[in-house]
């Protein structure tokens, strides 16, 4: 594969992002290392820290049917 690289001076004034998915980057000039981090907006009310773990299994009532015979 043969690339060409003209590096430019680049301004950037304002950036205005509206909404961010799954995997999303902003890669405005170069870089040389990209690192990956998460920022998560969980209510700090809805985290449960606990060293229980329920080893029971939960009763949904799913009932396996049989399919009719052919």
């Amino acid at each position: 594969m043969k690339m060409t690289v003209n590096n430019k001076c680049i301004r950037v004034e304002v950036i205005d992002i509206g909404g961010v998915g799954n995997s999303s980057i902003v890669l405005i000039g170069d870089a040389e290392v990209i690192s990956s981090i998460s920022h998560f907006d969980t209510p700090a009310d809805s985290l449960v820290f606990s060293p229980n773990i329920p080893l029971n299994p939960v009763n949904r009532n799913l009932e396996k049917t049989k399919p009719d015979p052919p």
